[in-house]
């Protein structure tokens, strides 16, 4: 009877959790939960991030009653939605006209199918109110890579995978220079806002991450792909966030600063150089980074040309790069099922109706983004380094970056929708911008 008597309240404490857990607010909780989670596993795992979002998408169904499939429909009929949904409705279909075998063609589905993940990420986070959560654990994610990659740099032996660049823990350095360049230009108006409001420690904290991962891409490793889309990005911030006097003070520093990282890291200077020893290369038909890219453009232009409206077909790219190889040596001869541009990407596969839903879809999830707040701050930043890297690679349709599309554009976009809904309007996150 004592030991009964003993393990009572115990037995409550656990039946009290699990009924939490059961109630309306532990599911959106739990379901918040791996949405964090996923965006933590973005820059380590790809096997994470799939378990994680389908385990999330599972935790959806029981929160979706009848106001909620009514509330849901209403959204799927926005562009936002409306838009992503079409791409892969183009890219199931297009699985009807194109010339190769099955396995090819729903290969191509496959890194289209992500976009079916906006539609509830934008509803999730429209009601929930934790979406800074995921922004949150995706910098502490990139913070502790950050900090590996500066100790692979020196001990590469403590590099979790064998044969990456040095400094690339995991993954690969396009991808790690994708997700610093985001963390680093999103802090900047936080260590204005954080060093006005007298939060000293904290926008010394900021300020430090901002130096790290610039430092990183700078000595350590970096995607070429960064000197057009880290620009176009500080572009933004400068609009948004400084005056006149503060966007030419900003541009000033970046020109002396590119002028002292031209002498100092010897790392960044070859991967500039390397362009002109690259072109050179192509021009005599030797395989390289430069020459392979603008073999790859001139080839899917010539493929767009042949098919302009409605493309080769889904998951077609490999074969026709293969029947161009024939008889081929150096880089006519290269054969790849992605042409690292996400316009030629879509074009060669779904031809001009593609391009349209495509450049659609971005301007629809821009215009989304307009106004003032740390959603808009967020998802804003995420479509433009989407757009602007995409014109050097796939980066939609491939998995971190597109991942960190939906992601970034789900999350933010579900929070604009809330703050809407609720009749909030949000300061800027830094406070807004100083006089010019």
């Amino acid at each position: 009877m004592a030991d009964a008597a003993h393990s009572t309240p115990g037995v409550s404490r656990l039946s009290a959790v699990i009924a939490a857990w059961n109630s309306p607010r532990g599911r959106i909780l739990c379901t918040d939960l791996l949405a964090v989670l996923a965006a933590m596993a973005l820059p380590w795992s790809t096997s994470g991030v799939g378990i994680l979002m389908g385990l999330w998408l599972l935790s959806l169904i029981p929160q979706f009653t009848m106001g909620e499939i009514r509330a849901f429909l209403r959204l799927l009929a926005t562009p936002i939605c409306l838009l992503p949904l079409a791409i892969v409705t183009l890219a199931g279909l297009g699985t009807l006209w194109a010339d190769v075998p099955w396995p090819e063609r729903l290969a191509g589905i496959s890194p289209v199918a992500k976009l079916l993940a906006l539609p509830f990420l934008l509803h999730h986070f429209e009601r929930s109110q934790r979406g800074a959560w995921v922004f949150v654990g995706f910098l502490i994610s990139c913070a502790l890579l950050m900090g590996l990659s500066w100790i692979v740099l020196f001990v590469p032996d403590l590099a979790l995978a064998a044969g990456r660049n040095p400094g690339v823990p995991v993954k690969n350095y396009i991808d790690q220079s994708q997700e610093f360049a985001l963390c680093m230009v999103a802090l900047m108006p936080f260590v204005i806002m954080l060093y006005q409001r007298q939060r000293y420690a904290a926008a010394t904290a900021c300020a430090a991450l901002v130096v790290g991962f610039f430092a990183n891409m700078a000595f350590v490793v970096l995607a070429r792909a960064a000197l057009v889309y880290v620009p176009a990005l500080l572009l933004v911030f400068a609009f948004l966030h400084l005056g006149r006097r503060a966007t030419a003070l900003l541009f000033a520093g970046v020109v002396v600063m590119a002028a002292t990282l031209w002498f100092t890291s010897p790392y960044l200077r070859n991967r500039i150089t390397a362009f002109s020893v690259e072109y050179q290369d192509y021009q005599q038909n030797i395989p390289a980074s430069t020459g392979r890219r603008l073999e790859y453009w001139q080839k899917s232009l010539g493929f767009f040309a042949e098919a302009p409206l409605f493309g080769h077909g889904t998951g077609s790219i490999r074969q026709l790069f293969e029947r161009a190889a024939i008889g081929q040596t150096g880089l006519a001869a290269e054969i790849t099922k992605n042409p690292h541009n996400q316009t030629l990407s879509v074009a060669v596969q779904w031809g001009m109706i593609g391009i349209v839903t495509l450049y659609a879809m971005w301007l629809a999830h821009l215009l989304l983004f307009r106004g003032h707040g740390l959603a808009n701050w967020i998802g804003l930043l995420v479509v433009v380094q989407n757009l602007v890297s995409s014109l050097f690679n796939a980066h939609l349709f491939d998995f971190v970056e597109g991942w960190l599309y939906v992601l970034g554009v789900g999350v933010a976009g579900g929070m604009h929708l809330g703050a809407r809904r609720r009749g909030e309007t949000p300061g800027l996150p830094a406070g807004g911008p100083p006089a010019a």
